[in-house]
């Protein structure tokens, strides 16, 4: 296996690579590091096999989409990734083939609802879940301190003491830990029961990171800072949220039901995960420019949906700021009206 840190930086981005067979995977790429990827992979002719994010990156631009773009490797992400461009979504226990070696993916959320680890051989890629002497914090949308305990106690912390940790960032120099070490020594877990890790992370108190309005929610949806006029954080956390068992319920026995407002792309109407039946699509990035179609439902009930209910949530604020005065964003989006196996309109594929 060839491994290399790429960035040198506080944001970790990580080439692994089967010497055997020439093809290589890239972890949490930064978008400003394109060109530097690129020329370091036709430097060491490597085939670019996949990009892999272990969840949605606040502090940066990811680079995933644009190298998929550029050099058709598969984009990889969490089942929960909000992201319209993920080309493979992971689970816990999936592994994906890399030459002679094999990446095994572990489900770890906390940091973000999305957050996997990623084991190869005895090294694990924790993102943010689990820091050196540390761990990401848990307070943004979807943050749960109590599942970020589950996930490094019950998963990362059951791996062989000698297994190498290698985090997403590192603000204070370090370079790599092992699993024993951070067991041990790292502040925010030793000697913590759940209860108690739960109230440390809510006494942190963290700033926002400084571009987290100009980097979350490009990263969410996968558009360009100039596609869409974003919302801000305190209009998003003004959205109703609508559970689906509820919405379901109201379909079946409103007259006139609220209307449903897929802002999916149409490969993903159309895809997997079926689409509510009766939904219209309008995708995120022309919802501003055809919100003129919706104009007899602004005293209506609309409801908007999504993948995971993220980029619904943007929809619903920017139709909020629109003048529309009951718009609702389905909770977990498709992916949790799929898991209750309500009623979808079959794919067309």
């Amino acid at each position: 296996m060839l491994l290399r840190e790429l960035n040198r930086g506080k944001c970790k981005t990580y080439l692994v690579a089967c010497e055997r067979d020439r093809v290589a995977v890239l972890i949490d790429p930064l978008r400003d590091h394109i060109d530097r990827y690129l020329a370091l992979l036709a430097y060491l002719q490597l085939k670019l096999q996949a990009v892999i994010d272990t969840h949605t990156h606040a502090d940066h631009r990811t680079g995933c989409f644009e190298l998929g773009d550029l050099t058709g490797a598969t984009v990889v992400m969490h089942r929960n990734a909000p992201a319209p461009r993920v080309d493979r979504h992971v689970s816990d226990g999936d592994t994906l083939p890399l030459g002679a070696l094999t990446l095994r993916f572990l489900a770890t959320p906390g940091h973000t609802p999305d957050g996997v680890s990623i084991v190869v051989g005895d090294t694990v890629f924790t993102g943010d879940t689990l820091l050196i002497r540390g761990t990401g914090r848990a307070d943004f949308s979807g943050g749960d301190a109590a599942a970020q305990y589950d996930s490094i106690v019950g998963k990362l912390f059951t791996l062989p003491d000698q297994t190498v940790v290698l985090p997403a960032h590192d603000y204070r120099g370090n370079t790599a830990s092992t699993i024993a070490e951070e067991r041990r020594l790292n502040p925010r877990l030793a000697g913590q029961t759940r209860e108690s890790y739960v109230a440390l992370m809510a006494a942190l108190q963290l700033p926002l990171p400084d571009r987290v309005q100009e980097v979350l929610q490009p990263n969410q949806s996968a558009l360009d800072d100039d596609a869409l006029s974003f919302p801000t954080l305190a209009q998003l956390s003004e959205v109703r949220q609508i559970p689906a068992r509820a919405l379901s319920q109201m379909l079946a026995r409103l007259s006139p039901p609220p209307r449903v407002i897929d802002v999916r792309e149409q490969s993903e109407f159309d895809g997997e995960l079926g689409h509510i039946p009766g939904a219209a699509a309008i995708p995120l990035r022309t919802l501003a420019a055809r919100a003129g179609e919706l104009g007899a439902s602004k005293d209506s009930p609309l409801v908007v949906v999504c993948r995971s209910g993220v980029r619904s949530t943007t929809a619903a604020a920017i139709l909020t700021s629109l003048g529309f005065e009951y718009v609702s964003n389905l909770k977990g989006g498709m992916l949790a009206w799929h898991d209750l196996g309500l009623p979808v309109a079959p794919p067309s594929r």
